[in-house]
């Protein structure tokens, strides 16, 4: 009989410590890399209006299936986006474009479940024409303050780059600034510095841009910025 006992609380014991199968750990899926821009190279003038472009392969931590989205623009805040084609599986592709005109371009990588990696930087081309002309600056890139950030202080220095493609061109700039949107008072006027300091109120959002202008009649309206204060 204790020997029927001890058979009956060691098949219970066998009941409730096994039988099931461990439960299978779902492998969490990571975004893949984002890619490198190859070429065309930053601030390049290509003398050929169908451009090559290529980028880096994106390395994907789970093996998946890579595709590319490209995106090229005629500014660098992609409001006015040309060509954008998507699930491209090399890292190379082609496009004719129009003559004489600044483009931007950049690209993302997506996985065969769908996770996506961020943009790359943005570079900047421009088209030659048939005859020789003066190319147009690029439009300013934003150095400080960050876009949408928030401020602390009375003054802040607002700073930016430029570059165009005929180098020998000398730069000078144009700045607004204020609390409309777009700013439309001019607090610098064809100066060749990259930056300016500004007086601000508590409690304000502020509006900026620049427009850049080359000495031979050339220029380039860059996007409107914007930070906030404390």
């Amino acid at each position: 009989m204790k020997n029927f006992i001890y058979l009956l609380i060691f098949g219970f014991s066998l009941i409730s410590c096994g039988g099931g199968d461990d439960p299978v750990t779902e492998e969490k899926n990571v975004a893949p890399s984002v890619p490198s821009l190859v070429g065309p190279v930053d601030n390049k003038l290509c003398t050929n209006n169908v451009v090559e472009f290529q980028w880096g392969i994106s390395a994907d931590e789970n093996k998946d299936a890579v595709t590319y989205q490209i995106q090229v623009a005629k500014d660098n805040a992609f409001a006015q986006i040309v060509n954008t084609v998507d699930e491209i599986a090399a890292n190379n592709t082609s496009f004719t474009l129009e003559k004489n005109t600044a483009y931007y371009w950049r690209v993302k990588a997506t996985d065969s479940k769908k996770a996506s990696s961020d943009y790359s930087a943005t570079f900047k081309f421009y088209t030659a024409g048939n005859a020789f002309v003066n190319h147009l600056p690029f439009a300013p890139n934003l150095v400080q303050p960050v876009i949408n950030t928030t401020v602390a202080g009375i003054t802040a220095t607002l700073k930016w780059t430029a570059t165009d493609v005929d180098t020998a061109d000398i730069l000078n700039y144009d700045v607004y600034f204020g609390t409309a949107n777009p700013p439309t008072t001019k607090i610098m006027e064809n100066n060749s510095s990259v930056s300016v300091d500004v007086t601000l109120e508590p409690v304000k959002e502020y509006f900026w841009r620049v427009v850049v202008k080359d000495n031979k009649g050339g220029e380039a309206v860059g996007q409107v910025w914007t930070f906030k204060t404390l």
